[in-house]
């Protein structure tokens, strides 16, 4: 009776998980239909439809398919990998307060593409392929030297020390920043400044396929893993006795998780906390399970920044206001939220 009553309560749960997931999803079409149509130019329903379809005017061809679409699928895009990336974060780590952005993992790419930019222009079209990869190189050094700074060999990886050593290399690699922007020229310190904001600077269809080979291969391989990371959850010396090898599991995790931050931090800049918001979103609606949980924060991290940059481009029309800057606004105070409700 018992175990019968346990696989009819994990069986509602995973039905309810999945009503989450086409909730989010709907959501999604939502606000992509609304950002379709957010602009200094409005395009009314039949315009936009017509467009669709191939029926459009050559201005109504160009403001949806050169401008409006390639940003609201690179949003997506970057929304969905900095949110799970920040879920392989705090499973892995145990510490809900982890971040691509606040473990300084992102400072640790866009420095990468920063000294890059400072010496190469970004119109090319061979730098724009190269831009990921050398985000994730960056990200990958940044997370080897925090991983190195915070683990103790008789303590293991402590959360809390992860965290601040994470603060603190973010902060060292800022002040770098700050230096080399002091060298710059003026049309290179301007697109600096507004990739630091956070601007999804790489609004056309090459930077989307230069980040979608990222996404289409990391996020399903990190879904596979998701029984793997439940594993891990359970604390090292349990995952150990359950036959997982957890430091190669844990390696291959964080690599994927530094190649997703990585690649999207290339192509948005530097926007925070969305690794932070969409898995505690989700975790809200979903559980811990991360079959469940993976998945959902996708959605919930690309549902962020779809609407976060949809209000930074209607906000103050004609004029726009970085998308980083609107999802700090909301990711600032829930991250003092969560730091107060950790120390209680």
């Amino acid at each position: 009776m018992e175990s019968s009553r346990i696989a009819l309560s994990e069986r509602q749960r995973k039905k309810r998980g999945i009503a989450v997931l086409v909730i989010l999803g709907v959501f999604i079409v939502i606000a992509l239909m609304i950002s379709v149509n957010t602009g200094h130019i409005r395009l009314s329903p039949m315009e936009l439809i017509r467009t669709l379809f191939g029926s459009g005017t050559a201005k109504q061809n160009l403001i949806l398919f050169d401008f409006r679409l390639p940003r609201i699928v690179i949003a997506v895009l970057i929304g969905a990998g900095l949110a799970v990336s920040g879920c392989i974060m705090q499973g892995i780590s145990r510490n809900a307060l982890a971040d691509p952005g606040i473990l300084g993992i992102n400072a640790g790419a866009g420095l990468m593409v920063m000294l890059f930019i400072s010496f190469y222009p970004t119109t090319a079209a061979a730098p724009v392929y190269l831009l990921p990869v050398l985000a994730w190189i960056g990200a990958g050094l940044t997370a080897t030297l925090i991983y190195a700074l915070a683990f103790k060999p008789h303590e293991g990886l402590s959360p809390t020390r992860l965290l601040l050593t994470g603060i603190a290399v973010a902060a060292g690699i800022s002040a770098a920043m700050v230096v080399l922007t002091l060298k710059l020229s003026p049309e290179k310190y301007q697109f600096v400044a507004t990739w630091l904001a956070g601007s999804i600077w790489g609004s056309n269809w090459k930077f989307v396929l230069a980040l979608l080979p990222w996404i289409v291969i990391l996020l399903p391989y990190v879904f596979y893993k998701a029984r793997v990371m439940n594993i891990l959850n359970l604390g090292d010396q349990t995952a150990t006795g359950l036959g997982a090898p957890v430091e190669k599991e844990r390696f291959v995790l964080i690599a994927a998780a530094v190649g997703l931050a990585g690649a999207c931090v290339a192509v948005s800049g530097g926007i925070g906390f969305v690794g932070l918001i969409g898995p505690h979103l989700a975790r809200r609606l979903v559980g811990p399970k991360h079959q469940l949980l993976l998945p959902a924060s996708a959605l919930a991290g690309a549902l962020l920044v779809l609407v976060s940059d949809t209000i930074g481009r209607w906000i103050i029309q004609p004029s726009e206001v970085p998308t980083g800057i609107v999802v700090a606004v909301v990711g600032a105070p829930y991250f003092l939220y969560l730091l107060a409700k950790s120390k209680a």
